[in-house]
């Protein structure tokens, strides 16, 4: 019998670690629990009862405007008993938020091995995503097993230096939670019609623009910019809706809000559970976003990703061809969009379905993997 904690506390890290702490809690030889910081609240537990999660401890940190030294400091003082009591034999961190490291370093002080979900993820810029890439690069420091969603990935941590025998290419476990959602939305007709009826402010017959931002980076002049550059292609392409889930973030909604509210053909929609956004994600024509994961989820869908940001730790869908960089500046956004919906050539290139990032089984292998580890950090 080995102890897994599981430990996350973001939307995103929600969607990827359901499969992994599914799979878990199926094997009779591990003892699997979950502690969830809610960084995030109500995303966070959207995902929890979707997947029919209950956390054994949920830190409950969220405060208004929360900082990362105090989303931090919370969590490495209120989960030192939790570790304490529970002694796992592993701790496992998904990504790259502050949840992943604190969660990381909190483990790594006790002496707990810990096993990186999603690892080896790299832009080169320690300011581009900011700060998760030095987040990821700091859990790989403090990690003992390395779950890598790709080659790329696999080749970064070699670079790095890091032991090839603790080191494996699993997959993105976001593409086992993309297909798991994808049957449930085919295998009910009853929940597709719901949802059709949740967003008929949709016209059938138009193409449909989804656009999601929140990056720390883009916040102030960039979101500025993101929404003029909306405003122009709402007015420019009539015919075509855009639906613009909006993060809650004052930083994200404040602008969006001022500068992109009474446009008849842009919706702006409160932030969408993960099946609904699933639905979106089908039914969309191309997304314009600044996320990590859709750049994963989307080749999947065939659907093209217009990436509003300079560089990607995620190369793979850029050499597929269906995520492009347009970063924030106003004209290049216009032009990008209005390509993809006028030239059908070149939507057609960026549309056709890959799957770089897995094959639904990544969370199986972790299982497998964590099963045939040693069960103590060692000095060796």
């Amino acid at each position: 019998m080995i102890k897994v904690l599981s430990i996350f506390g973001t939307r995103p890290e929600a969607i990827k670690m359901a499969p992994v702490v599914k799979a878990l809690a199926a094997r009779e030889d591990i003892e699997s629990q979950v502690l969830v910081t809610a960084q995030h609240r109500r995303m966070l537990d959207q995902v929890l009862a979707l997947f029919e999660i209950t956390p054994d401890v949920d830190l409950d940190i969220m405060q208004p405007d929360q900082s990362l030294n105090q989303i931090t400091r919370e969590i490495l003082l209120r989960i030192e008993p939790v570790l304490a009591e529970f002694q796992p034999d592993w701790v496992l961190v998904c990504g790259d938020t502050a949840s992943a490291f604190a969660g990381a370093l909190a483990a790594f002080y006790q002496r707990i091995a810990v096993g990186h979900v999603e690892a080896g993820l790299r832009s080169g810029n320690p300011l581009k995503p900011w700060p998760e890439e030095v987040n990821r690069k700091l859990v790989t420091t403090l990690a003992s097993l390395h779950f890598c969603p790709t080659q790329q990935a696999l080749a970064n941590l070699t670079e790095e230096n890091v032991a090839t025998a603790n080191a494996f290419i699993v997959g993105n476990s976001v593409i086992d939670a993309l297909l798991w959602a994808t049957r449930k939305l085919e295998n009910s007709p009853e929940l597709l019609a719901e949802l059709q009826q949740r967003f008929d402010c949709l016209r059938p017959e138009a193409a449909m623009v989804l656009i999601t931002a929140h990056r720390r980076e883009n916040f102030g002049q960039a979101m500025e910019h993101i929404c003029l550059a909306l405003r122009q292609l709402a007015l420019a392409f009539p015919a075509v809706d855009f639906v613009f889930p909006v993060h809650p973030n004052p930083k994200v909604a404040g602008p969006v809000g001022s500068q992109l509210a009474g446009i008849a053909n842009l919706h702006l929609i409160e932030p969408q559970e993960y099946l609904p956004f699933v639905y979106l994600l089908r039914r969309c024509r191309l997304i314009l976003t600044d996320s990590g994961g859709i750049q994963e989820e989307a080749p999947a869908l065939g659907k093209p990703v217009l990436l509003m940001r300079s560089i990607t730790e995620r190369p793979e869908a850029l050499a597929a061809g269906t995520v492009e960089l347009v970063g924030t500046d106003v004209e290049t956004i216009v032009g990008a969009v209005s390509r993809l919906l006028s030239d059908d050539a070149a939507y057609r290139r960026m549309s056709v379905a890959h799957h770089p990032y897995g094959d639904g089984n990544t969370a199986e292998r972790i299982a497998d993997i964590l099963q045939s580890q040693p069960k103590i950090l060692s000095d060796d």
